[in-house]
């Protein structure tokens, strides 16, 4: 509340609508030119909808946010079916055979324009790309009891296909005292990404976003950190469809680096991302339940890991240890033919930089991060999607950690902390307008209140946090 209370004070509600206040008759504009345009159902859909015959509104409240039918799908391992298969019964010789007629494939593809209110030095701004991702994606049953979610995505920056985000599962349920029990085993390459509720950081509001803006220093392991650098086992349950829980482990698999793992890239440099010692746990339990036409989720997760820093080009010697404790809510309501979501999370960070104090890459041997996050969404039919959320990072101030980042990898420093601060909050609005069940058209504009420590002049050269506020427009098509 005091942290509010300054802002208040120091103007910076006033000052946050003079500067976007002609970007709100932009949106307004496009909502209603979005209302007038003919909405037809959806005919072609994505390769889950084709191995269940469901249409995507089955699964998705607007995608890509999970209903609870959809939640069930994925628990239960991506497996549910409507076709005919083709089969063969199994001999004393020859296992049996159980396949889908139709290749499990789907597409995915972003283009998007970015700009920001200022323009990061040296580049030009309102920044095209296209793609910015095109995805292609392994996704449904491949035997009665196993299921996956394979994604290659093309990147655009990088100028290559790559693996992201991938979910394999095996599962089988039973009952116990009458009561159902469903069991798995996932396998995957980002912690959090087997979870099918969306106040966990792999799947959570914005949902896609600007990869060109600027974006604050401070990061919690657990919260994207170890996306597709990792490779994960782990098993999970839901019990009377009300607990569900999971403990996985995971260990590093740099892409683009040689096997085994030195702390090297293919070209000699050391990795940019740190290598995990030994295993890292990652643990979930949540609670969903339904009273009445309100539907809650109230649940934890958290992570430990040691890791050999990025940069450092080696994997022996001191580590440094995380230690991440996250809670998380989910609520859900329908509204006639309309309804409201929200999600809520909050992520604690212990850190205990051994290595990266040992070589002088920070002024603390303990730091900690808080990562706070809220949003809510109006779905309006299956048209619109109106969402507002609040992002707010604040931890510790090490000078060392989140000073301006070198030259070559920041020419226009804008991603640094000139008073070693990596405190950031703002708001983030965004419309999402469907002409089909499997099209999303959205505008998105991001507002920062502080960024990096300071609201102005937070990287010593005169940039203010409001420079970073960014306007992002999404094409996204499956298909």
């Amino acid at each position: 509340m005091k942290r509010v209370a300054l802002i208040l004070r120091n103007g910076t509600i006033q000052e946050l609508w003079q500067r976007t206040r002609w970007r709100v008759s932009l949106v307004c504009a496009v909502l209603t030119i979005g209302l007038m345009l003919p909405v037809d159902p959806a005919h072609a859909v994505p390769s889950f909808a084709r191995q269940t015959g469901l249409a995507c509104s089955s699964c998705h409240t607007t995608f890509p946010e999970l209903n609870a039918f959809g939640r069930a799908f994925k628990m239960h391992g991506y497996t549910t079916l409507a076709m005919k298969e083709l089969e063969e019964a199994g001999t004393g010789t020859a296992p049996p055979l159980t396949i889908n007629r139709t290749f499990p494939l789907s597409v995915m593809l972003q283009t998007s324009v970015t700009r920001t209110d200022k323009q990061q030095p040296g580049t030009q701004n309102a920044n095209v790309e296209f793609p910015q991702q095109l995805s292609l994606f392994l996704a449904g049953e491949i035997t009665p009891h196993i299921g996956t979610f394979v994604q290659a995505t093309y990147d655009g920056q990088a100028d290559h296909f790559s693996l992201d985000n991938t979910d394999i599962r095996y599962v089988d349920q039973t009952e116990i005292s009458g009561r159902e029990v469903v069991y798995g085993i996932t396998v995957n390459n980002n912690p959090t990404v087997e979870d099918p509720w969306h106040s966990t950081p792999a799947w959570s509001f914005p949902f896609a976003s600007a990869d060109s803006a600027p974006t604050p220093a401070g990061s919690a392991l657990v919260d994207g950190v170890l996306a597709q650098q990792v490779a994960g086992i782990g098993g999970y349950t839901l019990l009377d469809k009300h607990l569900y829980a999971n403990v996985s482990v995971y260990r590093s698999a740099h892409i683009g680096s040689p096997q085994p793992t030195n702390g090297l890239d293919a070209n000699g440099n050391p990795l940019s991302d740190g290598t995990i010692k030994d295993v890292a746990p990652y643990w979930r339990l949540a609670w969903q339940q339904s009273l009445g036409r309100n539907y809650f989720e109230v649940g934890t997760f958290g992570m430990f890991a040691q890791l050999f820093p990025g940069g450092s080009g080696t994997v022996a010697g001191a580590t440094d240890k995380f230690t991440d404790l996250a809670f998380d809510i989910q609520y859900e309501r329908p509204l006639g033919k309309d309804s409201v979501s929200a999600h809520l999370t909050y992520i604690y960070e212990n850190q205990q930089l051994d290595a990266t104090h040992g070589a002088r890459g920070s002024d603390n041997l303990n730091d900690k991060l808080h990562t706070f996050r809220l949003d809510g969404i109006y779905h309006w039919r299956e048209r619109l999607a109106l969402s507002l959320g609040y992002f707010l990072t604040h931890g510790s101030s090490d000078s060392t950690l989140y000073a301006l980042q070198p030259v070559a990898d920041d020419p226009a420093q804008v991603g640094g902390s000139a008073n070693g601060s990596p405190d950031s909050n703002g708001i983030r609005a965004d419309i999402g307008y469907y002409p089909w069940q499997n099209v999303r058209l959205s505008l998105q504009y991001t507002a920062y209140a502080e960024f990096n420590g300071r609201a102005h002049n937070y990287n010593g050269t005169g940039r203010d946090a409001f420079d970073n506020n960014t306007l992002y427009l999404l094409a996204w098509l499956m298909y």
